[in-house]
């Protein structure tokens, strides 16, 4: 692939901290990364991304271990189709995301495929995987431009009643997210 960059984050919302190398040319994307967090309880969270050329998730593999065990999750994406460990989820028709919960990396992909750090407002469905237990549920969410923010953008993210300004990089990577983490330089 083209260019690769380690990124970490003091994850606030967790008491923790991730770090992802993140690989990208020609609009596709790979990453692996790691995630600790001692919030709502000690967990640690290890997982490989790959999206297709158009930043859209093709697989999440995520492992995952806290008090109550071990877990493992493979989400497959295919034409608007997803899997989890090779079960159906008709739910997720048509989305193309999935969003790693905790994690501020998964909400580079949409921003990204539609150019969201520059302009412009979209609404998606996501395949968001809920950490640490790895549950796999449809969620909508929309992301909105809200102007220029150090060489990348502001952009509104929603979902439900939740609502955060995030501010990307020139990239479209996250730099910070208010309230649940910010990346360290």
């Amino acid at each position: 692939m083209g260019e690769v960059r380690m990124l970490t984050w003091s994850v606030e919302e967790t008491g923790g901290v991730e770090t992802s190398w993140v690989e990208w040319e020609a609009g596709a994307l790979r990453a692996r990364g790691r995630a600790v967090g001692v919030r709502p309880e000690p967990y640690w969270v290890e997982y490989a991304l790959e999206t297709d050329e158009r930043y859209a998730t093709r697989r999440l593999r995520v492992s995952a271990e806290d008090r109550a065990g071990a877990r493992r999750l493979d989400l497959r994406q295919e034409g608007g189709s997803w899997t989890a460990d090779g079960r159906a989820l008709p739910e997720l028709a048509g989305a193309l995301d999935c969003d790693l919960g905790m994690s501020p990396l998964t909400n580079t992909m949409p921003v990204l495929r539609h150019g969201l750090h520059h302009g412009g407002a979209h609404d998606f469905l996501m395949a968001f995987v809920s950490v640490p237990d790895l549950t796999v549920r449809a969620v909508r969410q929309s992301y909105t431009h809200l102007g220029p923010a150090g060489g990348g953008g502001r952009v509104r993210y929603a979902s439900g009643d939740y609502r955060s300004d995030l501010e990307f990089d020139r990239d479209g990577l996250v730099v910070v997210y208010p309230g649940m983490a910010r990346r360290v330089p």
